[in-house]
């Protein structure tokens, strides 16, 4: 058995078989994942698991060296904007590294989910709850 945090092992998989530049997109329950990235449905109920429960555990796993948001976060979700910015800086404290964090507009965000190798859809109900990670390299 694993002894890593994450447990689920379609997503470990996924992360296991990322290259550099590489993306995965976490979502919350209401984005629409489009055809081609893997489908994986976290999804239990309104809430779980919680959208930064989903982000905590993936980047455990995962090398980030960039982040995509979709700017409307900032006004319509600041409080989960603010918990997915110090997640990220306790990310590069532990990898050793600048995070480069981009925002788009919402539809463009959408768009780009197609370019990921796997959409992680979260139980999380609150707007705007969604972030692509592209992998990094460890060396």
């Amino acid at each position: 058995m694993k002894k890593g945090p994450l447990l689920n092992s379609v997503v470990s998989a996924v992360i296991a078989q990322l290259g550099h530049t590489d993306t995965v997109t976490i979502g919350d329950a209401g984005l629409p994942i489009p055809q081609g990235p893997l489908r994986i449905d976290l999804a239990l109920t309104h809430g779980i698991p919680s959208f930064m429960q989903v982000l905590e555990t993936v980047s455990e796993e995962m090398q980030v060296e960039h982040a995509v948001l979709a700017e409307e976060v900032k006004q319509h979700n600041a409080a989960l904007h603010q918990a997915m910015l110090a997640q990220l800086e306790k990310l590069q404290q532990r990898q050793g590294n600048i995070i480069a964090i981009e925002y788009i507009p919402h539809d463009a965000f959408k768009q780009r989910t197609r370019q990921s190798q796997a959409v992680i859809r979260s139980g999380e109900c609150s707007p705007y709850a969604n972030v692509i990670l592209g992998a990094g390299v460890t060396f």
